[in-house]
């Protein structure tokens, strides 16, 4: 049997829950996720889980929040004056926004607080510092 090697192409099936239980995200019911194993496309840990793994195989994985998406980095959360928003916008906690960096860049922020005088944005990835686990069958190795 043909066992996965970085610079393979899969197509896998995921789970992917926190230590809790709760899932954040699935290929349930959905096409498999194909990507080029150790081209950057997933998460460090997942990547690293895969070579050696044959179709058919499944694995439940434990990632570190390292090898996740990072640690949570509390300089990434920004307080703005609620005027810099444009009044249109119908602030909720919780509601993602782009904000736009000096650069051109736009980077996604989620509304952590909101207040009548500020607003919190916050630039971490909404499963940043958290440790994750993927329950994983190979479909297709190529």
């Amino acid at each position: 049997m043909t066992q996965i090697k970085s610079g393979d192409t899969v197509k896998l099936h995921y789970t992917g829950s926190l230590n809790d239980g709760t899932v954040f995200d699935s290929s349930e019911g959905r096409e498999p996720l194909e990507f080029t194993v150790g081209a950057g496309h997933v998460i460090v840990g997942l990547d690293k889980a895969l070579p050696g793994m044959e179709v058919g195989e499944k694995k439940t994985v434990e990632i570190p929040a390292d090898e996740a998406y990072g640690p949570y980095m509390d300089d990434a959360r920004q307080e703005v004056p609620r005027s810099q928003i444009p009044p249109t916008i119908e602030l909720q906690d919780g509601m993602m926004l782009q904000m736009q960096m000096p650069s051109g860049q736009s980077v996604p922020v989620t509304v952590a607080s909101v207040t009548e005088e500020t607003v919190v944005l916050d630039a971490n990835h909404r499963l940043a510092g958290k440790d994750l686990t993927f329950a994983i069958e190979i479909v297709s190795i190529s």
